[in-house]
């Protein structure tokens, strides 16, 4: 369960106690206090919650993740239960458990790498070699004593040995949540995973000793966001530590891997909180279990979310404001694939519905942020048509980007389509571009659209008839 984030100072003869460094082999902690310390206890309290589990069916297609709760399994095995049902007696050799570290701050990832987590079921035996690639892969090391005491990992254990007894593990003790250990650590995993039969769980409970009507409405929310796969959404939330999912950073993780490995959905399978088995209803805990299913990816063309638009918007106003003020540049980190895939956009700037400034790139020389930092900068001190953008104006400009296709020849005029098509109109070094937003916000039709074209690129406006050549692209338009 999530609590403030301490710094423990370990002594040598506790981490002994803890784990045996010699031969790797972690030793039960929350034995007796999460789960049963009996074998046979164990063993049949796991047997019960499965036997009572039915989960919905799922979509089709390969199970990539399982989202489940960690309390202790009086309050949240019965909810885990619904997702390890679904997986029982698969086909799967290696199990990767990502938590959150509730003991110690630090940023980044530790994985375990040899050796094997003990519970009173016995010895789960960690996969060396996928440990030893995914630590390559991401650059993360090992960091004893973020393992010691978590509990996040260890009380998944006993449920994988009962569902996959032949599986072996890697666990991961995420740190301080951030986008690029996020990001990171699921590029690792696909690279990693992609050739092997593997399962990730995300372990997370929800929000955290909220008054039950409250906590069900906010779960419900969280819930709704993890379904969609909202992924800015619960990246931001989960960097600033809001109380939704003390794993929000292993969640996002798993979405973010199985996206990568094909049309991902997520099914959501259980919801509960610690009300009914004990927990004040003052003051509950609420816990989910969701399995993420992908199926073949399908050819699709370049989309941006609604958040990765406001996010580019942000970056365009950002590096605006910045250089204005200071000309300084923006410094802008990102793992979005989508921002890092090289597109050619344009920043169009307005101040009180008037052009205050348009400039772009019509190829895809930068990764997209790059381009949409650079033209936003470029529109308001380079457009030639205007002088450079002042401080006092900054509070009123409005800002529009527009994220464009590759160029597309075409020999029918006839062809273009007024509010889908931007046009490029070119003979040699000449060309001129015109957006497509542009003939709609001027009641063009075709023909005038042309020949405004045409007469941006320094031609006779009929000149689109011969002699010229004529591109159309479209584009993702949004401000």
């Amino acid at each position: 369960m999530k609590g403030k984030m301490i710094i423990l100072f370990w002594v040598v003869s506790f981490l002994a106690s803890s784990f045996s460094s010699a031969q790797g082999i972690r030793k039960p902690v929350w034995a007796s206090q999460f789960y049963d310390e009996n074998k046979a206890g164990l063993s049949s309290q796991i047997d019960g919650f499965l036997a009572a589990a039915k989960p919905e069916p799922v979509p089709p297609g390969q199970i990539q993740a399982l989202i489940v709760p960690h309390a202790g399994y009086v309050y949240s095995g019965k909810t885990a239960a619904f997702a390890y049902k679904l997986v029982q007696g698969a086909d799967i050799e290696t199990v990767v458990i990502l938590g959150p570290s509730h003991r110690l701050a630090f940023d980044g990832c530790s994985i375990y790498p040899e050796g094997g987590f003990e519970t009173p079921l016995g010895i789960a035996d960690i996969d060396k070699p996928a440990a030893q690639a995914i630590a390559k892969a991401s650059g993360f090391g090992f960091i004893p004593e973020a393992h010691a005491e978590e509990h996040s990992l260890e009380v998944q254990v006993p449920f994988i040995q009962k569902v996959l007894p032949k599986a072996k593990i890697v666990p991961i003790v995420m740190g301080l949540p951030a986008e690029t250990t996020i990001r990171t650590l699921a590029g690792a995993l696909v690279k990693v995973l992609k050739d092997r039969r593997a399962l990730v769980i995300a372990s997370t409970d929800m929000s955290h000793f909220l008054k039950k009507d409250e906590a069900n409405a906010l779960d419900k929310s969280t819930i709704d966001l993890v379904q969609n796969q909202k992924i800015t959404t619960l990246m931001r939330k989960v960097e600033r530590g809001e109380n939704i999912l003390c794993g929000g950073a292993a969640v996002v993780t798993a979405l973010l891997y199985a996206q990568q490995m094909g049309e991902a959905k997520v099914a959501v399978l259980k919801y509960a909180d610690s009300g009914p088995a004990g927990g004040p209803d003052a003051g509950v805990v609420g816990y989910f279990a969701a399995a993420v299913t992908t199926g073949p990816a399908s050819p699709r063309e370049f989309s941006l979310s609604a958040d990765e638009k406001k996010e580019l918007l942000r970056v365009a106003r950002q590096a605006v404001e910045l250089f204005v003020r200071e000309k300084k540049i923006l410094e802008y980190k990102t793992a979005n694939p989508n921002f890092l895939s090289e597109k050619g956009a344009f920043v169009t700037l307005r101040k009180k519905g008037e052009l205050r400034g348009c400039i772009g790139y019509i190829e895809p020389f930068f990764p997209l942020f790059q381009t949409v930092l650079r033209c936003a900068i470029y529109a308001a001190t380079e457009d030639t048509r205007f002088y450079p953008v002042t401080p006092a104006e900054l509070k009123d400009l409005e800002y529009e980007v527009s994220v464009l296709t590759p160029l597309k020849k075409i020999e029918n005029p006839a062809s273009v389509q007024v509010g889908k098509h931007g046009l490029v109109i070119a003979k040699g070094e000449q060309r001129g571009l015109l957006l497509p937003q542009v003939p709609v916000e001027n009641n063009w039709d075709r023909e005038e659209f042309l020949a405004q074209a045409c007469l941006k690129a320094g031609f006779a406006p009929d000149a689109w008839k011969k002699g010229v050549e004529i591109y159309t692209f479209e584009a993702i338009v949004f401000k």
